[in-house]
């Protein structure tokens, strides 16, 4: 097995927080458990999914806070905060005031693009502004202009007997260099770069400029996109990276567990051999097997050996003995043969 050219030093999980609509209150309590045993794991982070009208987690920011009352050490991200859903301003205010209440460990992540479905949701959503909503990148822009502390207004001082100040409060200066952009191509990638974000890339990429049969790899283009963003960051190849590919681990694994994760991966790979839809989107495999052979796959991913911090992708549908399965060997035998330390 050959060493990675970066060996992994952040070691991160991400989940989707299902739940059942009858009882929510279980589902979100499971998602806060396990980010609670990720933290005695030695993780040293704890991602959350975003879902809207699903029965996953539709407030991050939210979760993030509860989580972070009860745990100290772990950093919570988001991955990611459609920000076609959001008021740049108020989520700047949300975000700021969980990161002093976290002692500053969130890590908000972000993407750009409509709403998934917006023509069915716009009137709910934005019911003056719909057909003038702009889902740019100059979303992003106004959010990292306003976490950093940029001026939200021309006004600030003192009116009767209340103080106002003209940028966002609270104020949390590190939060600003926290802020991470989700993307799967290489314009993400150059954006996120050019204004200083770090990137978050995930088992789905866009295939561009790919051709026909066979002449696409979606590490390699996961690769580019990376180097693509590394090459407009100031920090350059210290640039902040992380990598969310499935992996399932079964060193602990039952027997009925196994065949439930091999079953999962099966159903899920036949996306993965050629671009999906009109926006050419390629999927990465699932990787499920013993950690010693999962680490062995991951070294020879061409992204993979550019990395140093990963936030693997805990499946939708499992149950939560499941999670506390794959979190453990994830914590105790994957990443150590992958050159991990837990956290203390």
């Amino acid at each position: 097995m050959s060493p990675t050219s970066r060996p992994l030093r952040k070691l991160g999980f991400l989940t989707i927080g299902l739940f059942d609509e009858t009882d929510p209150r279980r589902g979100h309590e499971s998602t806060l458990e396990i980010i609670e045993l990720g933290e005695r794991l030695g993780f040293d982070s704890a991602w959350l999914r975003h879902r809207h009208l699903q029965y996953g987690i539709s407030s991050p920011v939210a979760v993030m806070a509860a989580a972070s009352q009860r745990t100290s050490r772990i950093e919570l991200g988001t991955a990611v905060i459609p920000l076609g859903w959001e008021n740049p301003l108020r989520l700047a205010e949300d975000l700021a005031t969980v990161d002093i209440l976290s002692g500053g460990r969130i890590n908000p992540g972000v993407s750009v693009g409509p709403p998934m479905h917006y023509e069915q949701v716009k009137e709910a959503l934005y019911p003056d502004t719909a057909e003038a909503e702009d889902f740019s990148y100059e979303r992003v822009r106004r959010l990292l202009d306003l976490v950093r502390g940029k001026s939200a207004t021309d006004f600030s001082g003192v009116e009767g007997f209340e103080v106002f100040s003209d940028r966002v409060q609270p104020h949390s200066p590190g939060l600003g260099r926290r802020l991470w952009y989700g993307g799967g191509s290489l314009g993400s990638a150059r954006w996120a770069g050019g204004h200083g974000m770090n990137f978050l890339t995930s088992s789905v990429v866009k295939a561009e400029g790919a051709g026909g049969e066979g002449d696409f790899d979606f590490a390699e283009i996961q690769l580019s996109h990376i180097r693509a963003f590394r090459a407009q960051h100031q920090d350059g190849e210290n640039a902040r990276v992380s990598q969310g590919l499935v992996v399932i681990p079964t060193d602990s694994a039952s027997p009925g567990q196994r065949a439930k994760y091999e079953e999962y991966a099966a159903r899920r790979t036949p996306r993965t051999t050629s671009p999906q839809g009109p926006a050419r989107l390629m999927f990465a495999p699932d990787i499920v097997g013993t950690s010693e052979e999962i680490a062995e796959r991951l070294h020879a991913h061409a992204a993979f050996s550019e990395v140093d911090e990963v936030a693997f992708a805990l499946p939708f549908t499992f149950e939560h003995e499941d999670y506390v399965q794959i979190l453990t060997d994830m914590a105790t035998k994957l990443g150590p043969a992958l050159g991990w330390q837990p956290a203390v």
